[in-house]
């Protein structure tokens, strides 16, 4: 598969959350091997399909021995044989006493040939202290127990496999970087309310103070004003700090240093409206886009083939085989002290007989492992509904939710309005205007909170959809 190069942002640059996820997707180092292991899922593709093919070999060697090859212990004498006309037959030639009567060897009791033929003995030694030899074969399956199309189907499903395995570590990632990119944007906001608050207690502050010296206001409305507006600076500290941190989590996951410094294009919410609030799902097409169960229906075909390949082993297997042996010195030639060779042709058939039933055992195991995964699919699928419902559920509840805490904010904004006119005119305390704050600060932060909330409903509903990629 083909890497992207990403540019890393410049600082204080702009992205989007698309570009936070190539990123991520680009430069996350598990998304690398699962790529690889695609890669090599491909090689071993390749090489089951040259299981098909023949296969040429060459296999030499280098012997050398002590003691050379002598036929004959001593010389060998053969006897001789005579045509007789008479017969029309070979008669051998043989030592015939006074009488006539060939003569027997006392000591043996054999008859004692009248001529001989000599072989000597070093006729037949031969030279074999070096010996070289090799052979070229070929070997062509012509039925290996249907074992060698069940490896090509394993090979190919685990490559489909690797890819499954790298499509759901995709979403994985992108599920976290969305997650991060909106914790930044919750943040963000909520700097901008923590800012907001904090002005709007130091005018409350300036306020009580002038009516202090005026002496409309007592000193204890004074302390409590100035001990709000720390907490209101002290919480403007914390969202800074956590913000800070936020960004650093997010270059992280991004690949990118730490100290990254990235603007994000979603800093200000604009509503949920854009968002699409009445969902159709269809489960059928939901377990087609799941990626873990496509690896778990991938893993079904494998074992599957895996159960083929083992019944393989209690079938019978022929091959054709073609070779060209040589040797020196030449066996096919009196030991000749020079290469010789020659070729042969033949087949080979191997038939299991008996093995105490462990290639039947294997076989059937096999099927059990078979039956586990479909029951693991199964039991998957089961799950996932489950999940796809509780995520709808908690999406449409999301929007109940921010629906509310605008209202609210709505409330808590005329709230405070009222307070602050009622404080100027006297007929509010400071405590009121104090608690007007206080809510006001509470509904716009539950108003942000739900907004995110939103769209972590909404990744999350297209991770158990499927739907959820780094496009």
């Amino acid at each position: 598969m083909a890497a992207s190069s990403f540019m890393l942002p410049a600082w204080g640059q702009t992205v989007s959350l698309d570009s936070c996820r190539h990123m991520a997707v680009h430069n996350n180092k598990t998304i690398r091997m699962a790529e690889e292991g695609i890669i090599g899922a491909g090689y071993r593709k390749k090489a089951a399909t040259a299981a098909y093919l023949p296969g040429i070999d060459f296999t030499g060697g280098y012997m050398y021995n002590q003691q050379q090859i002598e036929l004959l212990a001593e010389n060998a004498m053969l006897p001789t044989l005579k045509f007789d006309p008479a017969t029309g037959k070979y008669n051998p030639n043989l030592l015939t006493g006074p009488d006539g009567i060939p003569v027997k060897n006392p000591q043996t009791g054999k008859y004692i040939p009248s001529e001989v033929a000599v072989i000597p003995k070093e006729a037949m030694v031969y030279d074999t202290h070096n010996v070289f030899a090799g052979a070229f074969t070929l070997t062509q399956p012509v039925f290996m127990g249907g074992q060698i199309r069940a490896l090509n189907q394993i090979t190919r499903y685990a490559e489909k496999l690797a890819v499954a395995m790298r499509n759901s570590a995709v979403q994985d990632i992108i599920y976290a970087v969305d997650e991060a990119y909106w914790q930044v944007v919750s943040l963000k906001e909520k700097k901008r309310l923590a800012e907001s608050f904090v002005n709007l207690v130091d005018t409350l502050r300036f306020n009580v103070n002038a009516m202090l010296r005026a002496g409309v206001a007592t000193r204890s409305d004074s302390l409590q004003v100035e001990v709000k507006y720390n907490e209101a600076c002290i919480a403007l500290t914390k969202v800074e700090n956590g913000l800070t941190l936020s960004r650093m989590a997010l270059a992280q996951i991004c690949g990118l240093p730490v100290d990254t410094r990235m603007e994000l294009e979603d800093e200000q919410l604009k509503g949920a409206a854009q968002l699409p609030r009445e969902l159709t799902l269809d489960m059928a097409d939901v377990y087609a886009r799941r990626q873990d169960l496509s690896a778990l229906r991938h893993g079904i075909d494998i074992a599957r083939h895996k159960a083929k390949f083992d019944l393989g082993n209690m079938l019978p297997k022929v091959a054709l085989v073609g070779a060209y042996s040589f040797s020196n010195p030449n066996v096919n030639h009196g030991f000749e002290k020079k290469f010789g060779g020659g070729f042969s042709v033949g087949a080979t058939l191997t038939i299991p007989l008996w093995h105490w039933g462990g290639r039947y055992n294997q076989y059937k195991a096999a099927q059990t492992t078979t039956k586990i995964a479909e029951l693991a699919l199964a039991d998957a699928e089961e799950k996932v509904e489950l999940q796809v419902n509780q995520a709808k559920f908690s999406y449409q509840e999301a929007f109940k939710t921010y629906e509310m805490t605008v209202s609210n904010m709505k409330a808590a904004n005329e709230n405070l309005r009222n307070a602050e006119i009622g404080f100027r005119e006297g007929v509010l305390t400071t405590d009121d205007v104090i608690g007007a704050q206080t809510a006001w600060l509470k509904a716009n932060s539950e108003r942000i909170d739900s907004e995110i909330g939103i769209r972590l409903c909404n990744v999350y509903l297209s991770k158990v959809l499927g739907t959820l990629d780094e496009n």
